[in-house]
């Protein structure tokens, strides 16, 4: 099996997994699933969050998917709990479906390392 033949069947079993347990059934996407890791890593899951913090928990996640790839490195957390991430390399130029791929590997890996998916 090519590695993207394993990364469309890994993505494909994790939506169906999470969309079960978060959704209702319903397919979660990239943003969605984003949204939950942010969530897991910031350890708050029982507080409604303000538009601008939800954008806040997404930059969490896409910092904390990255960083594996050498992009991001933990830096601490706030006097809030929030943690924060510093720039090690900057992202390459990537059209729309490629920075798709990117974030899809990502996330599957992080659940890979997580456990939740095999």
């Amino acid at each position: 099996m090519t590695r993207d033949e394993q990364l469309k069947e890994r993505w494909s079993v994790l939506v169906e997994k999470l969309s079960k347990q978060f959704a209702d059934g319903d397919a979660l996407d990239v943003d969605g699933i984003t949204y939950l890791i942010g969530i897991q890593e910031l350890g708050k899951f029982n507080k409604k969050f303000k538009k601008d913090e939800k954008v806040n928990i997404m930059h969490i996640a896409i910092c904390r998917l990255l960083e594996p790839f050498g992009y991001y490195e933990f830096s601490h957390y706030d006097a809030d709990g929030w943690p924060h991430y510093t720039v090690k390399d900057q992202l390459p130029h990537l059209k729309a479906g490629e920075q798709t791929i990117l974030m899809k590997d990502a996330i599957v890996q992080y659940f890979l390392e997580n456990g939740y998916i095999d």
